[in-house]
């Protein structure tokens, strides 16, 4: 019993939040929040490369140049969105499968703890009787 109380305090907070979720919702939820939290981040980063450079967009009005410019954040955008949530996926994956492998072997000792309780029942080594 001890043994199942360790285990809880040790890796409870890594497994039961997870077993609560199909694997495709708990990783498709952590690609979301990886989703927004990198475009959150972009926009800033672009704010503020925006900001730090103002003058120099504003002294080369052209547009084919801006555009250019735009452009080639975007595909960065692109391109770093998808490493990132790549990354995100493998990271939750391995996550969804390590809580899914604890699970198991979390039951598997409560099993044996059941049955252990069981067979002290029916041994008459149970509790004490009033």
């Amino acid at each position: 019993m001890t043994g199942i109380g360790m285990f809880e305090k040790r890796e409870g907070k890594k497994i039961f939040p997870v077993c609560r979720y199909f694997k495709s919702d708990y990783i498709g939820r952590h690609m979301l929040r990886g989703f927004l939290g990198f475009t959150f981040c972009w926009i800033l980063g672009t704010a503020l490369v925006v900001l730090y450079k103002a003058e120099d967009f504003l002294s080369a009005l052209n547009f084919n140049d801006i555009e250019g410019i735009g452009r080639m954040y975007i595909g960065a955008y692109l391109v770093g969105l998808s490493v990132y949530l790549l990354i995100t996926y493998a990271v939750y994956w391995r996550r969804y499968e390590y809580a899914n492998r604890g699970m198991k072997v979390y039951v598997a000792k409560l099993k044996r703890l059941e049955k252990r309780y069981e067979m002290q029942g029916k041994n008459g080594q149970g509790g004490r009787k009033l």
